[in-house]
């Protein structure tokens, strides 16, 4: 379904969409980034993937999958986190979590998280499962990893999802049953699958 190691945001909405999933998507680039041909960890793959990623914009809205150019806002998102209506998956510096603000006192922090990380932009996706307004924190998981949840700082997490090489890709898929078949079979099926796919690539990138 997805014959490649260097997996884009537009794979991941293509993906869930075929997993009858309403996707939507949004980002500040519609397509490569031709900015991005420089960053360490774009351009062994640029040229290969260019292609690619760029017909997959063109297919996404007779696929069903909702994509606007546009910046999502801090409140923004917030609201929608809370309103229990989407999954959210975000697009971040990895490095960018490494920060006073990840809530190193909370057991379930990942080591990845709270112990330095050197050099430029690493992306890494995660799913964003829950807001605490109290404590003003994302709660997040990792598919490549066995931990449950993180807990991160609002801010950490706002650097993080809108770095650059992040092009502040956000998918938001909807919780709503829709196209008959039973939501949680398909969401367990879709997740299940991606965090397959996510793994294998930092595998393949260590």
């Amino acid at each position: 379904m997805c014959r490649t190691t260097s997996i884009w945001t537009v794979d991941l909405a293509h993906l869930l969409n075929n997993f009858g999933l309403e996707v939507y998507f949004f980002t500040i680039t519609l397509g490569a980034n031709p900015e991005f041909f420089s960053e360490n960890f774009y351009k062994d793959n640029m040229e290969e993937d260019r292609g690619r990623v760029e017909t997959l914009f063109h297919l996404a809205p007779e696929q069903g999958i909702r994509v606007q150019r546009r910046s999502v806002s801090g409140r923004e998102m917030r609201r929608i986190v809370l309103s229990g209506e989407y999954v959210v998956i975000a697009l971040v510096d990895k490095s960018k979590l490494n920060s006073p603000w990840v809530s190193l006192a909370a057991e379930s922090c990942l080591p990845a998280y709270c112990y330095g990380l050197v050099g430029g932009y690493t992306g890494h996706y995660i799913v964003v499962c829950g807001y605490n307004s109290e404590r003003q924190e994302y709660l997040i998981r990792d598919p490549a990893s066995s931990h449950a949840l993180v807990h991160v700082h609002e801010e950490a997490f706002e650097k993080a999802r809108k770095s650059f090489g992040t092009d502040e890709d956000l998918l938001f898929i909807s919780t709503k049953i829709s196209r008959g078949a039973s939501l949680r079979k398909r969401y367990v099926s879709a997740t299940t699958f991606v965090a397959g796919q996510l793994r294998d690539e930092e595998d393949t990138e260590e």
